[in-house]
């Protein structure tokens, strides 16, 4: 039998820039965030390293970041949501650093940007080259536990939803202290990020799997766009599960991909060489390691002596690996990095369903498309994480009985199984023989421990991807390589279980 709590105030589930930024956005209504992990770990937002993209620069302007945006979605990008985030990006990195996030700045007190792939301007605003994230969450961690409206509670579990009659979610069950505990609250904001741990080979902290989406799918939320994941190109190939990260930014600072016999290779895939957009670096560094030749990273000429101070992440992480990027090449490989869709939502957070918001990587506002613009995760969490949570703080109280919304428990070998096939069939590379067995592996391991909420965020990938004839940003079907009607996917967990899936033209 469950404990039962009443929190008069918002739920936030998980504790990355997303949620913290939400919680503190609600006052003075109160809010309480449960977090598996302690603040800082187990979430992707303090693994950025790139930094926070904005139009902060005079030769800049919201609306070029936003046509950035835009163009990099492949078609796919909602342009009212790309306007809003560029038009209020600016003032969140002011608020971040009036947080205390310790950006780097210029003598004159202007921020330092960054150029990465994709953007038409320097516009992304870092600390010490690779410590974005990091320094951001630190910042956020300490102005959250300082809130007084904010209560932070560790070691808390999600396991499923509370939804009444009506469709309305009213709360959690999440295991606090080892036992199960329904948490009913006026509204829930689900901040739980990606779903990098549904993969062999990520760089995410493991424990993302997507499971605030699958729980969400299962009440019977729309989820949009899930077939879009973001493979990173330069994963630091050196057998460690997460993969380290070689910040984009590197090849922004003018480091180049190499193969094995030391030729560069980028530009027969495309003008833009390193600097292209990931989805097309990614494939162009699988095709490389497929065809034998292996894929590097050279930061020697562009970065060299700097590293320890200018990129000191990525210098640890090879240092680690045994090799010194200041004279040796960084061997790279494609990871999973970013998942584009989610839980879809509005400008304000709002799912389909009434009193369940969502916010970071686990939701899907549109602004993304089918291949996101480098850093503009960090801005997304922070700009429709502080909506989420002014809008979430205004739900009205509710009433009545309500049933738990649960999710099986997956064995870690089952886990495993399942990591491994994601990888080999939905990963950069995908064809209908591949996403057809995927299905076939989650069918067999949902019959043998239940339907996980794993398990349904993977299968919502997987079915995305298949039902998707067309090769459009992070999705390439082999079998359909050209790009078809640019439409966006909206789909229920019945939508998918019923094989009613048709997402672009056929």
């Amino acid at each position: 039998m469950a404990d039962r709590i009443r929190h008069d105030g918002i739920l936030v589930v998980g504790a990355g820039l997303a949620g913290l930024t939400a919680a503190m956005a609600a006052a003075p209504a109160r809010a309480l965030v449960l977090t598996e992990a302690p603040l800082n770990s187990g979430c992707s937002s303090a693994w950025a390293q790139g930094g926070m993209a904005a139009a902060l620069s005079p030769d800049d302007a919201p609306e070029l970041h936003a046509a950035d945006t835009v163009a990099a979605g492949a078609g796919l990008v909602d342009a009212a949501m790309a306007r809003l985030l560029a038009e209020e990006g600016p003032a969140a990195v002011h608020v971040l650093a009036a947080l205390g996030a310790p950006f780097d700045r210029a003598a004159d007190g202007a921020f330092v940007q960054s150029l990465e792939a994709a953007h038409g301007r320097a516009r992304v605003a870092r600390v010490k080259g690779d410590q974005a994230g990091k320094a951001i969450m630190q910042a956020v961690s300490v102005a959250a536990l300082a809130a007084p409206t904010v209560q932070v509670r560790t070691g808390a579990r999600l396991t499923g939803l509370l939804q009444d009659a009506g469709g309305r979610i009213r709360g959690v069950v999440a295991e606090l202290d080892g036992r199960p505990t329904e948490i009913l609250a006026d509204a829930v904001v689900l901040a739980t990020g990606g779903i990098g741990g549904l993969y062999a080979v990520t760089t995410t902290p493991a424990e993302l799997k997507g499971e605030g989406l699958g729980l969400a799918a299962m009440a019977g939320a729309a989820i949009a766009d899930p077939e879009f994941v973001q493979f990173h190109p330069t994963a630091i190939d050196i057998a460690r599960d997460p993969a380290p990260l070689a910040t984009e930014a590197l090849r922004g600072e003018g480091a180049v991909l190499v193969n094995s016999a030391g030729e560069r290779f980028m530009t027969r895939y495309h003008p833009a060489g390193e600097l292209a957009p990931r989805d097309v670096v990614a494939r162009a560094i699988h095709a490389e390691r497929e065809a034998g030749r292996g894929a590097f990273l050279d930061a020697r000429e562009a970065v060299g002596a700097h590293f320890p101070d200018e990129f000191p992440t990525v210098f640890a992480a090879c240092l680690s690996g045994g090799i010194d990027p200041r004279k040796q090449l960084i061997p790279v490989a494609p990871a999973c990095h970013y998942h584009m869709g989610g839980i879809a939502t509005d400008a304000d957070g709002r799912t389909s369903l009434p009193g369940l918001f969502a916010a970071g990587e686990c939701a899907s506002t549109g602004v993304h498309g089918a291949n996101r613009l480098a850093s503009n995760s960090l801005l997304e969490a922070a700009v429709f994480g502080a909506r989420a949570g002014r809008a979430a703080a205004a739900e009205p109280k509710a009433a009545g009985a309500c049933r738990a919304i649960m999710g099986a428990e997956l064995p870690a070998k089952a886990l495993k199984t399942l990591r491994e096939a994601m990888s080999r069939e939905a990963g950069v590379i995908r064809d209908e023989a591949g996403l057809s067995r995927l299905l076939a592996r989650i069918d067999a391991l949902e019959a043998a421990h239940g339907r996980s909420a794993a398990l349904v965020a993977a299968r919502l990938v997987a079915a995305g991807a298949l039902a998707r004839r067309e090769s459009r940003g992070g999705h390439f079907r082999e079998d359909f390589p050209l790009s078809g009607e640019a439409r966006r996917t909206l789909a229920t967990l019945a939508d998918v279980e019923g094989a009613a899936l048709r997402f672009a033209a056929e």
